[in-house]
């Protein structure tokens, strides 16, 4: 039975964290690919702006070339809004009934993790795989929650997205890959909030 990761986000726009991070779900052993799921619209970022989902796609598309254990899929946009995870899940496991899914999440996530939509449904469709910084502290997050986590060894890069569509100068597209910084460059992506 193939295993399959699911990391989902805005990816606004993708950089080198979030391409350490899936790096470090594949060196776990534990799963096979990894789903990278572009969410359209996040229910907890009403208020946000968001770059164009072609674009986001695009750029994911390019900084993932390489990695042959990695899928850029744009499943969600095909979904009804808003975009929940429990509703992604439930239909890829209705799609894939043999593959087994793990919802993989960064450290941040797993902290308000207890907010998310049915988020006590979620745990019982899939276990969560989640990037530990190290000396993380996980005393403040349910016992339910981390009874279905993973721990996954993980170097992060100190960078999101935020800052990068917020800095002014262009040195915070050093933190994105060259086809990316090409594609962002080109499309006159973030201009208008620099």
């Amino acid at each position: 039975m193939k295993r399959i990761g699911l990391f989902g986000g805005s990816f606004d726009p993708v950089h080198h964290g979030h391409i350490e991070a899936v790096e470090s779900f594949l060196n776990s052993d534990l799963i096979d690919e990894i789903w990278i799921l572009l969410t359209p619209d996040p229910p907890h970022k009403t208020d946000q702006k968001k770059t164009d989902f072609e674009h986001r796609f695009t750029m994911l598309k390019l900084a993932f070339q390489e990695s042959e254990s990695t899928k850029i899929s744009d499943i969600e946009n095909e979904l009804p809004k808003p975009s929940y995870t429990l509703r992604t899940i439930h239909h890829l496991k209705e799609k894939y009934p043999e593959y087994t899914f793990f919802l993989c999440l960064g450290e941040d996530s797993l902290q308000t993790f207890h907010k998310w939509h049915k988020y006590d449904e979620i745990l019982k469709e899939c276990t969560l795989m989640v990037v530990d910084r190290p000396g993380s502290d996980h005393s403040d997050v349910n016992s339910n929650i981390l009874e279905k986590t993973i721990f996954v060894d993980h170097k992060p890069v100190d960078i999101s997205s935020t800052e990068i569509r917020q800095t002014s100068d262009s040195s915070s597209l050093d933190n994105l890959p060259d086809e990316v910084q090409n594609y962002i460059q080109k499309n006159n992506l973030y201009t208008d909030s620099r």
